[in-house]
């Protein structure tokens, strides 16, 4: 299985909105669900996609490719977080295998900053749940 590579976004592309109001994400799925969690950010009626992925899972397979992994740490060591295209959708890459609610609003505080706005003006609406079921 060929890992997907990340496409680099240049944040200053991205709507004007993310930078200027009050923004949230909101996730589509449980942060236990894995190393990919879909969410959406969302301002009044503005909406547009953006997941977290967990670059460093490796099995079965890794998720990405060495230099798209290699990018994201560099990233996030200088303070930043990669914003790129994975999968024909937009995330922000960190390292790590999987998510808690202080890497999702480290990760969006560092958005925040990557668009000109502010991190105080960055909400985050976590799921819990995960993809195992419980069975008793």
């Amino acid at each position: 299985m060929e890992s997907t590579p990340i496409i680099d976004v240049d944040p200053f592309d991205l709507p004007d909105w993310l930078g200027v109001g009050q923004v949230v994400w909101h996730a589509d799925q449980g942060l236990r669900t894995g190393h990919l969690v879909a969410g959406r950010l969302v301002s009044g009626d503005d909406v547009l996609a953006c997941d977290l992925l967990a670059v460093d899972e490796a099995y079965p397979a890794p998720v990405t490719d060495d230099e798209s992994r290699h990018r994201a740490h560099r990233a996030w060591r200088h303070g930043q977080v990669l914003v790129g295209q994975y999968a024909d959708r937009l995330i922000l890459a960190v390292p790590g295998t999987r998510f808690d609610a202080e890497r999702v609003l480290d990760s969006l505080s560092r958005l925040a900053r990557a668009v000109g706005g502010s991190p105080e003006h960055m909400a985050a609406l976590l799921r819990i749940g995960s993809d195992r079921t419980d069975r008793r």
